[in-house]
Parts: C-alpha cells; sequence; structure tokens
C-alpha cells in the first residue's frame, strides 16, 4: 500500500454528520491526517469524525475565517487540503493531487479547484455556479483564511496555479436552503457598500439584476442544465437584484423609510 501524501486536511464543523462521513471517506487512506475543529455540536459529528481517524478540537463559535485559521493551525503536513463538510474529493482530483504533491512547482503557494455543486439531483456545470474555482489547497506557512463573514477565502502569499478534478459540493438539499441565503447576503451587502445615490442603487437593481440572469443562463449557458440551470440563473439575477434593492432602502432618509414600511404592511 502506498504512503499516505504529505497532506493534512483541515475541516470545520457543527451537526453535519451525515456530510462529515461523505467527507472524510473522500480522502481515507491516501491522505496522512485530518483535522477537523467543530463546536456546538448536538449530533453525532464528534463520533463520526474519530471514528474516522481525525484529531478533532472543539472551540466555541466565533467567525467562520477564526474557525478555519484554528484547523489550518493544526495540521502538520508540508501542505494543507481545506474542506468543506459538506464537499468530497472526486476520483480525479485525488489522482491530480497526487501528481502535484509528487513534485511540487517551486515558488508556488497554493491551487485554486474547481468546485462542482449538486442541485436538485444533478450536477451543475454551466452558468454561474461552474466553474466555481476556489483556492483550497496550500502550502502550510504560505496562506492565512481572511474575507468577510460571507466569502471567506484563503489569502495566500505567493503564486497560485489551477488544478482540473472537480471539489464535489452537496451544500444545498433542497431550493429552499439556498434561498434562505439571499436575504442575509442582501443586508451584509447594504451595511458594507457605498454608493454615490439611491438612484444609483435603483438603477444598479434593475439592470444588473437583469444581466446576472442573462449571463448565467445564456452566455455561460446554464440553459444546458436543464431546470437547475434555470434556478441558479434565475436566482444569480434575483440576488443582485435584492442586494441594490436593500442598498436603495437604506440610502433613503429614516422617514421614508419608516412610510414605505407602513404601506408595504397595509396592502
Amino acid at each position: 500500500m502506498p504512503a499516505p501524501l504529505p497532506l493534512s486536511v483541515a475541516i470545520i464543523a457543527s451537526n453535519e454528520e451525515a456530510n462529515l462521513r461523505r467527507c472524510l471517506r473522500s480522502v481515507a487512506g491516501w491522505t496522512a491526517e485530518a483535522v477537523v475543529v467543530v463546536n456546538d455540536c448536538r449530533d453525532g459529528t464528534m463520533a463520526v469524525a474519530r471514528e474516522a481517524g481525525a484529531l478533532v478540537y472543539e472551540h466555541p463559535w466565533t467567525d467562520y475565517a477564526t474557525q478555519k485559521n484554528l484547523a489550518l493551525d493544526r495540521c502538520t503536513q508540508p501542505w494543507v487540503l481545506a474542506l468543506d463538510a459538506d464537499e468530497e474529493v472526486s476520483p480525479p482530483l485525488r489522482t491530480e493531487l497526487e501528481l502535484f504533491l509528487s513534485a511540487p512547482p517551486a515558488g508556488v503557494a497554493g491551487a485554486e479547484i474547481p468546485r462542482c455543486t449538486k442541485l436538485l439531483g444533478r450536477w451543475v456545470r454551466h452558468g454561474e455556479w461552474y466553474p466555481d474555482r476556489v483556492l483550497r489547497l496550500v502550502r502550510r506557512g504560505a496562506g492565512r483564511w481572511g474575507g468577510d463573514p460571507y466569502h471567506t477565502v484563503i489569502q495566500p502569499q505567493g503564486r497560485v496555479v489551477r488544478l482540473r478534478g472537480d471539489l464535489l459540493h452537496h451544500g444545498y438539499p433542497d431550493t429552499r436552503s439556498f434561498v434562505a441565503r439571499i436575504n442575509r447576503q442582501a443586508d451584509y451587502f447594504a451595511r458594507h457598500r457605498r454608493a454615490v445615490s439611491p438612484a444609483s442603487a435603483a438603477w444598479a437593481a434593475a439592470l444588473r439584476g437583469g444581466w446576472r440572469f442573462f449571463r448565467s443562463y445564456v452566455v455561460r449557458l446554464g440553459f444546458l442544465d436543464g431546470f437547475a440551470g434555470l434556478f441558479v440563473a434565475a436566482t444569480a439575477g434575483y440576488a443582485c437584484f435584492a442586494r441594490h434593492a436593500r442598498l436603495y432602502e437604506n440610502l433613503l432618509p429614516p422617514g421614508e423609510r419608516a412610510e414605505n414600511t407602513k404601506h408595504v404592511g397595509e396592502t
């Protein structure tokens, strides 16, 4: 049996019993170690991790970047593969990682990996969602997690290359689980985005939302993914519209916002 790759797998998880089992199974036997940082678990997440031979650490929830950096800091191998509990390594990606780590290019801090998401029973391979390239392979000590609460990313210290094998994502068991994110992200966008006037936000809501749908469904061939492709394009357009609509609302004088809220409740 070949020796495991000089690779740590870093995961954070909370109440991810079913997903975590699939995730750890995809890296079992060929990676040197798996590190799982858990918080506030009320199911069998910790038991699943321990049964798989992972190193398990408990830490109270802070934020995504902090939790992920805690997992990163506990890794001991020269390279780290950062995974979400609802992801798994595809066989082609495993093969590519084996080749990459057999002779890592000099000066490379990490590698981006295309992520393929499953929705409504099919893998979405067009439109806004693919290839969703994410930097997940990093040389230990050459990158840290940063970003904002909704878009944490590894910030590398050096050159980044691209791999071709897919990281498989099981993040949305139904459409409701995805739609629920839109309002939360719109709130965050409105709080942190500067705009010159409510008019600019209104125009952006009207034009950018329509463009996002057209780009996803037509330009990026989302229609080839059937109804899943239509859903991705429609929600991409709506999410863009909702963000700028919320920004427009926040830019109104407080009195106008209160009056508008009253009218909405009365109809």
